[in-house]
């Protein structure tokens, strides 16, 4: 008996075969990253270190608000010298990552920043520069 082949398209599923991706397949892990050569440690040697081989690393500060460290009742909108330290020379408010302040300071720092706006004590933008 002769044996027909039918032409079925086939539906997309687990069965069918995926199309090959467009870069050969490596020997090599998904999460494999090529190193130099090691120390006994198990880092990098020490000699071939960016900034030599007896440079301190930078020791980073935490930042402290200077409201809670002054044990400050309030933050008063007519006091300039203090608000003005929180306003860039562009006129915006400097947020708590590069001010240091804590939340609720922060928020009294930007209330305060407002009404000294609304009242004309602070400019809403930066000095224009022609």
């Amino acid at each position: 008996m002769a044996e027909t082949t039918e032409n079925k398209p086939s539906a997309p599923g687990p069965s069918s075969p995926r199309p090959s991706s467009p870069r050969p397949s490596s020997p090599r892990p998904s999460g494999f990253r090529p190193s130099g050569p090691r120390s006994s440690e198990g880092g990098r040697p020490r000699d071939t270190r960016p900034g030599g081989p007896h440079k301190k690393r930078f020791q980073v500060r935490k930042k402290v608000c200077r409201f809670c460290v002054d044990k400050a009742p309030f933050i008063d909108y007519k006091d300039l010298k203090t608000v003005k330290f929180f306003i860039t020379e562009r006129g915006k408010i400097l947020p708590r990552r590069i001010s240091g302040n804590c939340a609720r300071h922060q928020r009294e720092i930007t209330v305060a920043i407002q009404r000294g706006r609304n009242i004309a004590l602070l400019p809403f933008s930066g000095e224009k520069t022609s």
